[in-house]
C-alpha cells in the first residue's frame, strides 16, 4: 500500500534529492564542451531510486543514467535535476523525451538552460501535460558551470590568461632564457588549473623559444589521464621535433593571429574554456580584442631589469587608457605569489 506524504514531507524529499543531486554533478568534468548535470529519480512516495550524473561528452546525460537505475519505479514519480532537461538531439537523445517515455509525473531543475540549441525543455515538458518547477537551489546549480554558461551566452569560448613573472613584470631574461621564473608551487598550481581546461593556447613565438610540451601533469611528473588540446597560432611553422608535436596530447595548428578566428574555430570543436599561456605578442592581440576573461598571474621575487615584458603594446598612450583589473585573489605559494584577476576595461573597448 502506498504511504501518503504531506506536501512539506514531498517538499523536503525533493529539496534532499536536489542536494543528492549537486553533490554528483560536482563528479563531471570541467574540462568538457557539455555542462556538469545531476539527476535523482523519486518514486511515486518520494523514496530516491535513481541517481547519475554525466559524466562528458558522449555519455549518457544525468536524467538518462538515473532513469535507467530506477526502471519502472520512475513512473509516476520526480526527477530531480540540476540544469533544465535538453530537447535536442547530439550525440544523445533528448532527455526531454527520455523522462517522457518513463512515465514521470513532475520535473524539479535548479538552472535553466542558457544554451539556443538545447533550451526549452521545461516548456516542451510542461505542453507535454507534466508538472515542471524550475529554479530550485538554481544559485547553487548555476555555480558548477558558471563558465560554460558565461560561455554559451557569449558563444564562444571563455579565455584564461596565465603570465609568470618577475617583480619588474619580466616574463624572461635579455638571452631569453625563462625557465624557471617560477618555483616548484607555482608550477604545481598550473598544471592543476591546466587540467581543468579543454585547450592550452601559445603562439609559434613559444614554441620557437622555448619548445614546451603543454600537458598537464600531476605533482610527481606523471602526465594526468585527460590532456588538453594544445593550440599553436601564429604563420611560422612549427619544427616536426618540437615535443608539442609529440605523442602525449593532441595538437591543433592554426595560421592565423586573429584571435576572433581562433576562438570561432575553438567554439565549433566544442572547446569552451582556453588557458591562454602565449607569450607577450598573442597576450596583447588577445587583451585588444576584449578576449581575456580572466587573468592568473604567478610573480616572482625577483628583478631583471631587461628582456620581454609580460604583455605586448596595447595602444595605450596615457594612464587613464590602462587596461583594468578586478582583483579576486592573492595568495602565496613557495616562495612565489599568484594573482587571480579579471579585467574589467582593456584599451579600445
Amino acid at each position: 500500500m502506498a504511504t501518503t506524504t504531506s506536501t512539506g514531507d514531498t517538499h523536503d524529499a525533493i529539496r534532499d534529492a536536489m542536494q543528492v543531486a549537486l553533490r554528483l554533478a560536482a563528479s563531471g568534468p570541467l574540462a568538457d564542451p557539455n555542462p556538469r548535470v545531476g539527476a535523482v529519480v523519486l518514486d511515486a512516495e518520494g523514496g530516491q531510486v535513481g541517481q547519475g550524473w554525466h559524466a562528458g561528452a558522449g555519455t549518457p546525460h544525468a536524467e538518462i543514467v538515473a532513469l535507467a537505475a530506477a526502471g519502472s519505479r520512475a513512473r509516476g514519480g520526480t526527477a530531480v535535476i540540476t540544469l533544465e532537461p535538453c530537447r535536442h538531439t547530439g550525440r544523445t537523445g533528448p532527455c526531454t523525451q527520455a523522462l517522457l517515455d518513463a512515465g514521470v509525473a513532475r520535473v524539479v531543475f535548479g538552472q535553466a538552460d542558457p544554451s539556443t540549441l538545447a533550451g526549452g525543455g521545461a516548456r516542451m515538458l510542461r505542453e507535454a501535460g507534466l508538472d515542471v518547477v524550475g529554479g530550485l537551489l538554481a544559485d547553487a546549480s548555476a555555480a558548477l558551470n558558471a563558465e560554460w554558461t558565461a560561455a554559451m551566452r557569449l558563444g564562444r569560448p571563455l579565455v584564461t590568461w596565465k603570465f609568470a613573472a618577475t617583480l619588474d613584470g619580466r616574463s624572461a631574461a635579455a638571452d631569453g632564457s625563462s625557465r624557471w621564473i617560477t618555483g616548484p608551487a607555482a608550477r604545481a598550481d598550473v598544471h592543476e588549473r591546466r587540467a581543468g581546461y579543454a585547450a592550452i593556447l601559445v603562439g609559434t613565438g613559444t614554441v620557437l623559444a622555448d619548445d614546451p610540451q603543454l600537458t598537464a601533469r600531476y605533482p610527481d611528473g606523471s602526465l594526468r589521464e585527460s590532456q588538453p588540446l594544445r593550440v599553436v597560432v601564429g604563420h611560422r611553422p612549427v619544427p616536426t621535433g618540437a615535443r608539442v608535436l609529440d605523442e602525449t596530447a593532441p595538437t591543433l595548428l592554426l595560421p592565423t593571429r586573429d584571435p576572433d578566428v581562433v576562438l570561432d574555430t575553438l567554439w565549433d570543436k566544442g572547446i569552451r574554456r582556453v588557458w591562454l599561456e602565449g607569450g607577450p605578442i598573442v597576450a596583447a592581440a588577445f587583451l585588444a580584442a576584449g578576449l581575456v576573461d580572466d587573468v592568473v598571474a604567478y610573480l616572482a621575487p625577483a628583478l631583471l631589469g631587461a628582456g620581454p615584458a609580460a604583455v605586448g603594446g596595447l595602444g595605450i598612450q596615457t594612464i587613464d587608457q590602462a587596461a583594468r583589473l578586478e582583483l579576486l585573489d592573492v595568495a602565496v605559494l613557495g616562495g612565489d605569489v599568484r594573482v587571480l584577476a579579471r579585467p574589467t576595461s582593456v584599451a579600445g573597448r
